[in-house]
């Protein structure tokens, strides 16, 4: 990393200069700083006195007792660490090439599946692949797909049937539906008086809990539409109506002590979820092999397809 350097009015200035100025304004010592850079103290030194020449400014104060930074100094640290750090992710992208189990991996995930399934997967997900850094987004699933698509995620773990584009696209479990009811109500009573409650649009789930069942046999509240299924829970606690739950957030207790029914719904037709990523990738054997630790996390009752590999299915309308 040392070896690399920026222009600046056509003279080189060196990330090593950049790492000895921020150790040396972190350290408040040339002694700690030249140490933590392992060069010797007048080498240390030198770097300064060239960093600054080449700038034309001061950056450090010296006196008999102390170490200050002048004013352009505090600034110039700032940059400098900015500097440093993207020479930090320039060395792990490339260390992902050589090694695709190592370095950082940015896995986004729509908020229906994220909060039940990735709190499972995480300790086996460090277990098989312990070098490598898992950074998770939750977000709707066309943010998703734009992020992969333009290189902000790596991949994304979303539901189908959704346009995936261009991307390849892993299915990995089937997830069906529970009626939730509130409890203080007879299950006839309840499905022949409430409202049908869903969550707002932009949520894949909405499309595809109407899908799932024959919509003609809810009435839908058209007025009311939340923004997280804890939320609907609520409101079926409430006894304001009456909600689809995938059966990913059910097994999870997610509607526990909340006053609800949860009725199976084994003819309904499920969201099948899966793993996206550019197909340009060169770590595509490392998330299928993340697929199978998310597929074991989800078994326990629902439908795993283990045999498939690519399911590219149309949209359901809006």
């Amino acid at each position: 990393m040392n070896e690399l350097a920026v222009i600046k009015g056509g003279t080189m200035i060196t990330l090593r200069q950049m790492s000895f100025l921020v150790a040396i304004a972190e350290e408040m010592n040339f002694t700690r700083a030249a140490a933590r850079c392992h060069v010797t103290q007048p080498t240390l030194s030198a770097g300064l006195r060239e960093l600054e020449a080449r700038l034309g400014v001061k950056l450090v104060e010296r006196t008999s007792r102390s170490l200050l930074l002048t004013e352009v100094g505090e600034g110039v640290i700032d940059e400098a660490r900015k500097l440093l750090d993207g020479a930090r992710r320039i060395e792990t992208l490339a260390q992902a090439h050589l090694n695709p189990e190592e370095g950082d991996l940015r896995l986004g995930a729509i908020p229906t599946i994220g909060p039940y399934l990735l709190p499972r997967a995480i300790p086996e997900i460090r277990v098989t692949f312990p070098q490598l850094r898992v950074f998770m987004r939750e977000e709707m699933t066309e943010s998703l797909l734009e992020g992969v698509e333009s290189g902000r995620l790596d991949l994304a773990l979303i539901a189908l049937p959704f346009e995936t584009g261009a991307l390849a696209t892993a299915p990995l479990f089937s997830d069906g539906y529970h009626l939730a009811t509130p409890a203080s109500l007879p299950l006839d009573e309840a499905r022949r008086d409430l409202d049908l409650l869903l969550l707002e649009r932009g949520h894949c789930l909405q499309r595809h809990a109407l899908a799932a069942v024959d919509a003609s046999a809810f009435r839908r509240n058209a007025h009311f539409e939340a923004t997280s299924l804890p939320t609907l829970i609520a409101m079926v606690g409430e006894g304001l109506g009456m909600t689809l739950l995938p059966d990913l957030a059910v097994r999870t207790g997610v509607a526990e002590g909340q006053g609800v029914r949860l009725t199976s719904l084994p003819d309904a037709c499920p969201r099948r979820v899966a793993l996206v990523w550019r197909r340009t990738t060169s770590r595509a054997e490392i998330f299928r092999k993340l697929g199978e630790v998310l597929r074991r996390c989800a078994r326990g009752g629902m439908s795993v397809d283990a045999d498939e590999r690519e399911l590219h299915a149309p949209a359901p309308p809006v």
